[in-house]
């Protein structure tokens, strides 16, 4: 069973993680460059369709493989011990994760346009760095943890 969590949280993490690249090296500069937030808005619903999903999937695959790798939830914020650590911060990633996009979907995205698309890039810049964090936590584990 645990082999069939991590191999779902991976697959979960390289949709995240890899829209979140794609969109920040490929598609962010054009739609700069061109000062057009349709083009954002057109990956974001694309994207969208798939990236939430496997945000869910990682989150509950996730929170699924820290319990049975500490199943004292008390324990996941102590910095006792490394796994604990990795799992805590994997805790902070997720809920900046959860602030930053909050804002961008609530402040941000109704408002966008033209002048407002360095904000939304600095929001993609965040999200997507926050991801590639989340991956290092991850492989942190397979070697004991932080």
């Amino acid at each position: 069973m645990y082999a069939l969590m991590l191999f779902l949280h991976v697959l979960g993490a390289t949709v995240w993680t890899g829209g979140h690249l794609v969109l920040a090296l490929t598609w962010l500069p054009r739609v700069l460059r061109e000062r057009s937030p349709e083009q954002l808005l057109r990956f974001e619903q694309g994207y969208e369709r798939i990236g939430m999903p496997a945000l869910v999937l990682q989150i509950v695959t996730g929170l699924w493989m820290a319990y049975q790798m500490v199943p004292s939830v008390a324990q996941w914020l102590s910095p006792d011990t490394p796994v604990a650590r990795a799992i805590a911060l994997k805790l902070v990633l997720l809920l900046c994760t959860a602030l930053i996009a909050a804002h961008a979907r609530l402040r941000v995205i109704p408002r966008l346009s033209a002048d407002t698309l360095p904000l939304m890039a600095w929001h993609v810049g965040a999200v997507t760095l926050l991801s590639v964090g989340f991956v290092a936590v991850g492989v942190s584990l397979r070697f004991g943890g932080l």
